[in-house]
Order: structure tokens, then C-alpha cells, then sequence
């Protein structure tokens, strides 16, 4: 019964993000960040961000590593919770490694380049 449940659950899960998650051409029409999850699983989780110009993400952590693979290059702002910030220039295809020290740190990232800023993000949730 119990295995029942759960395989409806998931498939529910699935559904919901099929038929919620937009598609690129939706994507490039709406005006804030977009994230779309690409595969997760007990070891890492992928997901596309597009942050369109002068667009802040919410503050927000990170529990885990990530590599971050820009698919469009750009300038972001991740601007700290306690005032500092730092930049980052991303150049397209190069993998870029955001440790978990740096992710906890409560931050806002903001696109100051012209154009949308896309990065496929890969977080390894086993490693610290």
C-alpha cells in the first residue's frame, strides 16, 4: 500500500512539473529569474537559471557545492547580506566551482550585463 502511494506521489510530482514549468519561449517572455529543474537525484541536482537584466534573486543559501556552466556569458552581482559584495564574470562554456563555505553565506545574485545571463547549475548534495 505504502509503495503504491508513493509511486502515485511521484508521478503526481512529475506531472506537476511537466505542466509547470515553462517552456523557452515562455521563458523569454516572462520578466523575472527563471529556474527550471534539468534531473535530480540522492547525489546531485541540475537546474537552467535565466536572470534577465538588473534582475535580483531573491536572498537566499546554498546547503551544497555547485558548479556553474554558463550557457550565456555575463557579469553577476552577488551582493552578501552583510553589505559586501563581489563580482563575477562568466565566459560561455566554462565550468566555474562555488564551494559550500561560499553558498551559505546569505547572498542576492543580480545580472548587471544587458542580456540574460544562462547558467545550467550542478549541486553535489554528498560533498561539503
Amino acid at each position: 500500500m505504502r509503495t503504491q502511494l508513493l509511486r502515485t506521489m511521484v508521478a503526481f510530482a512529475l506531472l506537476v512539473i511537466v505542466f509547470t514549468t515553462p517552456s523557452a519561449q515562455q521563458s523569454t517572455q516572462q520578466a523575472g529569474p527563471q529556474r527550471t529543474p534539468q534531473f535530480e537525484n540522492e547525489d546531485v541536482a541540475v537546474w537552467k537559471t535565466v536572470v534577465p537584466p538588473n534582475t535580483p534573486l531573491a536572498m537566499h543559501t546554498h546547503q551544497h557545492p555547485r558548479v556553474i556552466v554558463p550557457l550565456t556569458g555575463g557579469t553577476m552581482k552577488i551582493a552578501y547580506e552583510d553589505g559586501s559584495s563581489e563580482t563575477h564574470v562568466f565566459e560561455v562554456g566554462k565550468a566555474y566551482w562555488l564551494s559550500s563555505e561560499e553558498g551559505k553565506k546569505r547572498h542576492a545574485d543580480v545580472n548587471t550585463s544587458d542580456k540574460p545571463v544562462e547558467v545550467m547549475v550542478v549541486e553535489l548534495k554528498k560533498a561539503e
